[in-house]
């Protein structure tokens, strides 16, 4: 099922990016950065595969794979600024979500903001949500803005060197990303479960 849902998935980005070119590149990575979980590791494998057969440029697909993850990146930034907070305290606790770790967030904003920022685009699923918790936590816009578009930059670079490498090849990448996909939800999963714990505990310390 899975596999059928990555081959139409990768059809339509295919299609998107051959029919819009660099303005699909941009269209889809927006998609992707706006919490919408659409597979970069498709997105920019083809347009590097589209650089080897000499239709577009390294830095061309970069740039805009960058660009669309700044824009998409602002609306769920500013989810998490207007609407983030007070959603949080209202509804937080039924999603486990509680004060202290609005606080927690706070915190680690404070500390290594940016940087939290920066590598989180450098990894897969985490990237895609990134903007929210930085907009909760009202990070410097322009700041977000400049290490959204490093980070962004970086990961878009190297995904579509490695489809320009792999030229005809490069939907082979599709099956390792897919695998990495499944320890990253095994690793989420176990996050999850040591989460849970530790809230209802906590609430437990209250009550």
């Amino acid at each position: 099922m899975l596999e059928k849902l990555i081959a139409i998935l990768a059809g339509w980005i295919i299609a998107v990016i051959s029919t819009l070119g660099y303005g699909g590149i941009v269209l889809l990575m927006a998609i992707e950065s706006a919490c919408i979980p659409l597979p970069s590791e498709i997105i920019m494998p083809f347009s590097g595969y589209l650089v080897f057969k000499g239709e577009m440029t390294l830095w061309g697909v970069a740039l805009a794979g960058a660009i669309g993850c700044v824009v998409g990146s602002i609306p769920a930034y500013y989810l998490g600024v207007y609407g983030g907070r007070p959603l949080v305290e209202k509804y937080g606790k039924w999603v486990l979500i509680s004060h202290h770790d609005l606080k927690l967030a706070d915190r680690a904003f404070e500390k290594y903001g940016e940087i939290i920022i920066f590598v989180g685009r450098l990894l897969p699923a985490v990237r895609t949500f990134i903007a929210f918790p930085a907009g909760i936590a009202r990070m410097h816009m322009g700041r977000f803005i400049a290490y959204t578009f490093v980070g962004s930059l970086i990961w878009c670079w190297v995904l579509a060197f490695v489809g320009m490498k792999l030229g005809e090849n490069w939907t082979s990448l599709k099956v390792y990303f897919h695998k990495f996909h499944i320890v990253l939800t095994i690793a989420a999963v176990v996050f999850l479960i040591w989460y849970v714990r530790r809230h209802l505990k906590l609430l437990r310390h209250h009550h």
